[in-house]
């Protein structure tokens, strides 16, 4: 047997789910870790490159949340476009390629050049790989995702250069950027399936259909305000701001109110992704508040979307795709439905107690959402791990 069947042979490199879901779900936890670790001054005279806060403020989006896109559009291009993913030996590359990457950051005796040279490779390798498969069967309809793809790759290289200059202004604006870019994501892929798992999984008729500009709105108002925050434009409180953040506000709530059926209440992988993006809802009603004067505190806005928002929706969409690509039933252990509200707990108590009592929340917050993630892994890494129930490829 060749080098390249032994490793397509391995189930974990089988698709790009399986490495990607369970290496972000344990960077996440360790991320989160290492950061209260740091926050409550329990770590010493030991720091990565740049100090904790500039580590924190880029890895969760480009090492975390990336790392999950990438998993997930490199299982679905195949679904697309009826061409084998991205397996065996080539994607035991890349992934190799995110967690050389994650390590050189973290530690800053590694030369720079190799932490610059891993980074910058990662997301653009992602981008060229859907890009040639979609191009192969003409499939123009997800080419949206190739361009921010491609776009997360420049705010990536923006953080990356503002990290190695230290500079914290440059550095806030390109993770506020990509956290917006993020969304945008979240929010075309989110459209698509939160309707139809609804649908499928309640034994609707149908999909709630949408006129064509409300999932347009929905995506470019968020590439405007990674376009805005590139430039360091709404990234302090203004009034003037508040009425682009209300429309905003109102587009993405009116959304998250149609999809809305009472049975999800009953089915943890449905309410688990409704509740994700009703976090992003509540973000952006902070952050409009927040330009308003009402809010004191940004940062518990953007946590809203981070922790509620991103990482809820990721952990949902991470055990749903998780259950459907190694053709198991689609119902997740019972522990994941813990996991899914630890994630929410961290939410909300990152939200509500970081005021008053900052230490206390940061702690809480941190111990939840590992909780989460933890969770994930040790209900789902068995299945991760072995081969698909029917015996099929992915």
């Amino acid at each position: 047997m060749q080098d390249s069947d032994r490793s397509a042979a391995i189930p974990l490199f089988a698709l790009g789910f399986r490495p990607f879901f369970l290496g972000a779900a344990a960077f996440a936890a360790l991320g989160a870790a290492l950061w209260a670790a740091a926050y409550l001054d329990w770590l010493g005279d030991f720091a990565p490159r740049g100090g904790w806060l500039a580590w924190h403020l880029r890895e969760m989006p480009f090492g975390f949340a990336c790392a999950v896109i990438a998993g997930f559009v490199l299982t679905a291009v195949q679904n697309w476009t009826g061409s084998p993913g991205l397996r065996g030996a080539p994607l035991m590359g890349l992934f190799g390629l995110w967690v050389a990457a994650r390590i050189a950051w973290l530690w800053p005796a590694i030369p720079v050049a190799w932490a610059m040279a891993a980074e910058l490779l990662f997301l653009p390798a992602v981008a060229v790989r859907v890009a040639w498969q979609l191009r192969r069967v003409h499939q123009r309809r997800n080419y949206p995702l190739v361009g921010l793809l491609v776009l997360l790759a420049m705010a990536d290289a923006m953080a990356s250069i503002a990290q190695l200059q230290q500079d914290f202004v440059l550095l806030r604006q390109a993770a506020w950027a990509a956290l917006w870019l993020i969304g945008a994501v979240i929010v075309l892929i989110g459209g698509r399936i939160i309707p139809a798992f609804t649908a499928n999984g309640l034994g609707l008729a149908a999909p709630v259909s949408e006129a064509p500009w409300l999932p347009r709105s929905a995506i470019v108002s968020l590439l405007l305000l990674a376009i805005l925050a590139a430039q360091g434009i709404a990234l302090a409180p203004d009034p003037r701001w508040v009425p682009l953040f209300g429309v905003i506000t109102a587009v993405h709530g009116w959304r998250a109110a149609r999809w809305f059926h009472p049975g999800i209440l009953r089915v943890p992988l449905l309410w688990s992704l409704h509740l994700g993006h009703l976090w992003l809802v509540v973000a952006l009603g902070g952050l409009t508040a927040w330009h308003a004067g009402l809010l004191a505190n940004g940062g518990a806005a953007l946590h809203a979307f981070t922790i509620g928002g991103v990482g809820g929706l990721i952990l949902a969409m991470m055990a749903r795709v998780s259950l459907g690509h190694t053709a198991r039933p689609l119902s997740p252990p019972g522990l994941m439905t813990i996991a899914f509200l630890f994630v929410a707990l961290s939410a909300g108590v990152r939200v509500a107690l970081i005021g008053p009592a900052p230490r206390f929340a940061v702690a809480v917050s941190a111990g939840f959402w590992c909780a989460g993630f933890l969770l994930f892994i040790g209900c789902y890494a068995p299945m991760l791990f072995r081969p698909r129930l029917d015996g099929r490829a992915g």
